[in-house]
């Protein structure tokens, strides 16, 4: 009995190590929020079912201690060791980042595991341990909702005191500009973009990569600021109403670039009002005679506009339209080389541009980085170098030649408006055209409508489209079908992997473009 128990006990701990961390990984791709990890949890329960079945097993084990039970808990426990140890070694999209974060909630988890044991040994004896510490170990499922909770007042007060310390930084830098960029898409890319063609004349600061959350902002302050810096550019990413507000609180703002307003995380927003009037909680930010900037061609946008003072806005001029206020982009000739354009100023001051980048959905964004850089002093005719120069946004219709093959990163995109267009985008290249996508999420109740509709736009534009998994892809599916698209040329696949080797085994004539359109984050994997 002594050595089946020791042997259990001893075969917990990798088990139990290598399934708690697989949910603290997928804990952490949801935001180590409880709410929306409660979420993924119900919607990928089969997936943990080795978990379930050897919880089930360890409560019964606690009230019928017998060598069968104890045998099987063995063997379990060597299956879940076996699995969670292979789900932790597969590539992830997005890497597991050991934070000091994540080790307090390990520190929690091993403590709170150490007590119960305790207790059940000194109140129950040794005998009831092997069906205790199967419990324990197949909760790790729930021990990192558990641990949230246990450390959230000390997690409140080490916030305050990062938030705090990036207060006191950014006061401390004399005559800093702060510039906050928000949007349901198009905010990471006019970021590095104003970047780019801000540093023409200043010294500038921008938060990194997607760092668009409050305690990523506070951390591009805290490591990154200088004395010497001009401009801080703040992207700000929200997912609830008053998210942009909790940012604006620790940076406040000077002037703020609103790009678009669209179905972004309908799921948590629940309406487009919502998603409005949280975006435009930066314009309520401004101090009075801060620039608002904003982007002309997004509807919702537009229509707020009229709410503020003297608002810039920025669009694209549809052929023959006459005169539009604000900057203005025209006389787009798009190809896959790159694109051409006109930008007129309120003033009069025109210039035409040339860049690398492809779409014209990309041109908007451009325009919008140089609608604030020209508003800082720079002549448009010294922003032409610069906007030559400008490369894609990792993830974002980034091109990669790959031999006979040119892939088109977009990644990161998930949006109905981006969709379209970088499938648009695809049309414009002369060869075999493939997309390969698992479709769009966080759409709420509206998620199967927008697939389905980014289905008909594919078809139109593609030669093949390969989706990837079950769910998002029978809407999609159904949309290329309904437009026409050959069925044969529609394929499913279950990993990404396979679609895009696939892809690049099709024996058609001619160089081959495959778009890579959203590719989902592992919490998300079907």
């Amino acid at each position: 009995m002594i050595l089946r128990i020791v042997l259990i006990a001893l075969l917990c701990i990798p088990a139990c190590y290598y399934a708690l961390r697989y949910n603290m990984h997928m804990f952490q791709q949801n935001g180590y929020k409880n709410t929306e990890h409660r979420k993924w949890l119900m919607a990928h329960a089969r997936m943990q079912w080795v978990l379930v079945f050897g919880a089930a097993l360890g409560i019964l084990r606690i009230f019928l201690p017998a060598l069968l039970l104890d045998i099987l808990l063995i063997l379990t426990l060597l299956l879940i060791w076996a699995v969670y140890r292979a789900m932790c070694r597969m590539s992830t999209k997005k890497k597991f980042v050991v934070t000091p974060r994540v080790r307090r909630m390990f520190a929690t988890c091993g403590v709170c595991a150490a007590l119960i044991l305790a207790l059940t040994g000194i109140l129950t004896g040794v005998d009831r341990l092997p069906g205790v510490c199967m419990v324990l170990t197949c909760g790790a499922f729930l021990w990192t909702i558990l641990a949230n909770v246990i450390n959230h007042p000390m997690e409140a007060a080490i916030n305050r005191h990062y938030i705090n310390d990036a207060k006191r930084k950014l006061k401390a830098v004399p005559g800093i500009r702060v510039i906050g960029v928000t949007g349901s898409y198009g905010k990471t890319s006019v970021k590095f973009y104003l970047k780019e063609l801000l540093s023409v004349r200043y010294n500038v600061l921008a938060t990194p990569e997607s760092y668009n959350t409050p305690m990523g902002v506070v951390r591009t302050i805290r490591e990154s600021l200088q004395s010497s810096h001009q401009i801080f550019i703040c992207e700000m990413g929200a997912r609830n109403v008053g998210d942009i507000k909790e940012i604006c609180d620790i940076v406040h703002p000077h002037d703020g670039v609103i790009t678009a307003v669209g179905p972004q995380h309908l799921e948590t927003f629940h309406t487009m009002e919502n998603i409005a009037a949280t975006k435009f909680e930066l314009a309520d930010a401004l101090p009075k005679g801060g620039k608002l900037f904003l982007n002309g061609d997004s509807e919702p946008v537009r229509e707020r506009a009229g709410r503020y003072e003297s608002p810039v806005l920025y669009r694209v001029a549809a052929p023959g339209a006459g005169s539009v206020a604000g900057y203005v982009a025209s006389g787009l000739k798009v190809s896959a080389l790159g694109t051409d354009f006109t930008v007129t100023a309120p003033g009069g001051e025109t210039e035409d541009f040339h860049m690398r980048l492809v779409g014209e959905h990309n041109v908007i964004n451009v325009l919008g980085a140089i609608a604030v850089a020209h508003s800082y002093g720079i002549p448009l005719a010294e922003l032409k170098i610069p906007v030559r120069r400008l490369q894609s946004v990792e993830h974002r219709m980034q091109l990669r030649e790959q031999g006979p093959v040119t892939v088109i990163d977009d990644a990161y995109n998930s949006n109905p408006v981006g969709s379209k267009a970088a499938v648009e985008t695809l049309k414009l290249f002369d060869g075999l055209r493939i997309l390969i996508t698992p479709g769009m999420v966080e759409l709420g109740d509206r998620e199967e409508e927008y697939n389905r509709l980014f289905g008909t736009y594919a078809a139109a534009c593609c030669d093949y489209i390969f989706l990837v998994g079950a769910k998002r892809a029978v809407p999609i599916r159904e949309g290329a079908l309904s437009a026409g698209f050959p069925e044969e040329k529609c394929r499913t696949f279950d990993h990404f992997e396979d679609a895009f080797n696939a892809a690049v085994a099709l024996r058609d004539e001619g160089h081959k473009y495959i778009l890579i359109e959203n590719d989902l984050p592992d919490a998300y994997a079907n």
